[in-house]
């Protein structure tokens, strides 16, 4: 006989007086009790009872049978003395509570191992006591020695706040400060640039802040010699806002620097004194081998483990700085270690559009630029394509390239509705993808190229004087491949600084700090080559 609310219900002859005064007070009536019942009549236990001989109702008839009599009279007497109300659960002792609440999980949950009963390891918790000496007092007869007690609600909320937090920088134990910060700031020819950043894996880092802003400040600088009243207001209220941004951080340690334009400039020095008088920011003005290691260091991590040579073009505003790299089999943690040429030409984006003219681009026009920066790259000495290539590494020889010039091909050859430099940043493109956007580039006239959302009216003057250096590098270096790179000098800054200090080594800091540009053991002689304007 089957009941709308209760499921199968046991025969009155297979029931004891005891079953039938147990099934009427087993549970409260409410609706809580209907909805558990009617979830275990679908359960072995359920359909079992229904259908064996006489005996405990609710539990299989083979149990009934196996178990002592004994246990069957003491779960009786401690179900019939559970309490009935909350009030009374709340003045019954804990061991009581403990012992009922377990026996009216049921029997299909009783072979279940719970999961709060076992530790952050999955090891069992550990009793307050010695579990393996006498019994949990308070626990049920029958109860093995050892066995650990069921937390209760406080003492689950309890192991749960042991957990230990997981900080915000990587490689931090408990207890630990978190990742210091580090600021890295570049004042170039032609933008303004800010990094802070914290250590996370080794030689990488994770950008908490970042700002970047074009204020030419070379601009007119060909002609006059001097950085004009214009270009230094735009840099200032750019510094401005770099200033308020690492005072409202905690910096470990920052290094700012301004280059070519401030170098060449006869009133760069006056300059900076301007800027730490306004802005509280007190640059250096670093030389021309400093920036081109620092262009090395901050392209480490884009060579692969293959490859044995590489030729690093960092084409900035006012300079372009290159770099031929051989790596041994011995390969440095420091990239700029292997540095064996390099040279910076006293040429960037601006100079040379400013002197050729960047709206308005020809091919004769394009051409002759070309040439001119292949007149400044004749008198520099270096390996030919060929001795880098060759010996028993194989073809491991490529081109790397940072600057805006770079980036802004591998946005146009990607077609993106919207610079992205996670698609940009590591990109290969094949020496024939390079020669077909550079011509598209200049089939294109202003209008269009500042139309395009990866150039921009910004660069629209610039971009086609920058390509021509590109090519020029290109006709010198040939190379079936080329990698793209959205980093630069701040990066270089960034990673030397965390090197110096040992950031990336848990708990090692170095007791001395070396400064840049330090003779290192074992570095190969480097040639350096100063270039001069055709």
């Amino acid at each position: 006989m089957k009941d709308p609310d209760h499921g199968e219900k046991p025969s009155e002859s297979g029931a004891s007086a005891a079953g039938r005064s147990e099934a009427r007070t087993g549970a409260p009536r409410g609706g809580k009790g209907k909805r558990r019942r009617r979830k275990l009549s679908g359960s072995p236990s359920a359909i079992a009872s229904g259908s064996g001989p006489s005996g405990e109702a609710g539990r299989p008839a083979a149990l009934n049978e196996a178990e002592p009599s004994r246990k069957r009279k003491r779960r009786r007497r401690s179900k019939s003395a559970r309490p009935q109300d909350q009030s009374a659960a709340s003045g019954a002792s804990a061991p009581a509570l403990d012992a009922a609440l377990s026996d009216r999980k049921g029997g299909q949950k009783r072979n279940r191992k719970a999961r709060h009963r076992r530790g952050l390891q999955g090891r069992p918790l550990a009793s307050a006591g010695n579990p393996t000496t006498s019994l949990r007092p308070g626990g049920r007869p029958g109860e093995r020695p050892g066995d650990t007690a069921r937390p209760r609600n406080g003492e689950a909320a309890a192991q749960q706040q042991v957990r230990p937090e997981r900080l915000g920088a990587p490689f931090v134990a408990p207890g630990e400060p978190p990742a210091p910060l580090y600021a890295a700031l570049d004042l170039g020819t032609n933008n303004c640039r800010l990094l802070v950043a914290q250590p996370t894996r080794p030689g990488q880092f994770r950008v908490v802040d970042a700002f970047s802003r074009i204020v030419r400040l070379g601009e007119g600088l060909g002609a006059s010699g001097r950085l004009s009243d214009d270009a230094m207001e735009r840099s200032v209220e750019a510094l401005k806002v770099c200033a308020a941004k690492l005072g409202a951080r905690s910096i470990r340690r920052r290094r700012l620097i301004a280059t070519e334009a401030a170098r060449a400039a006869a009133n760069g020095e006056a300059f900076m004194k301007r800027v730490a008088e306004e802005t509280g920011l007190e640059l250096e003005i670093i030389d021309r081998e400093t920036e081109a290691r620092l262009a090395v260091s901050g392209c480490s991590s884009l060579v692969d483990r293959e490859t044995r040579s590489v030729v690093l073009f960092d084409i900035g505003g006012g300079s372009s700085e290159i770099a031929v790299i051989r790596i041994g089999e011995n390969r440095s943690s420091r990239l700029a270690n292997h540095i064996t040429h390099w040279t910076s030409l006293p040429v960037g984006v601006v100079t040379l559009s400013e002197r050729h003219g960047g709206e308005h681009v020809t091919p004769q026009s394009f051409e002759v630029m070309v040439r001119e920066v292949e007149a400044m790259l004749a008198g520099f000495e270096s390996p030919s394509v060929d001795a880098l290539a060759s010996g028993s590494y194989g073809d491991g020889f490529h081109l790397i390239g940072t600057s805006g010039t770079v980036t802004t091909l591998a946005g146009v050859h990607l077609d993106l509705p919207r610079y992205d430099r996670r698609r940009v940043d590591g990109l290969w493109l094949s020496d024939d993808e390079v020669s077909a956007m550079q011509a598209r580039l200049l089939s294109w006239d202003f209008a269009a190229r500042a139309a395009n959302p990866c150039i921009g009216p910004d660069r629209a003057d610039l971009v086609l004087a920058g390509c021509a250096i590109l090519e020029a590098i290109r006709r010198r270096w040939p190379s079936s491949r080329m990698r793209v790179a959205d980093r630069g000098l701040r990066e270089g800054l960034l990673t030397d600084m965390m090197a110096d200090d040992g950031a990336w080594r848990r708990g090692r800091p170095r007791r001395h700090q070396r400064s840049f540009g330090s003779a290192q053991a074992g570095e190969e002689r480097v040639k350096r080559h100063e270039g001069t304007e055709a």
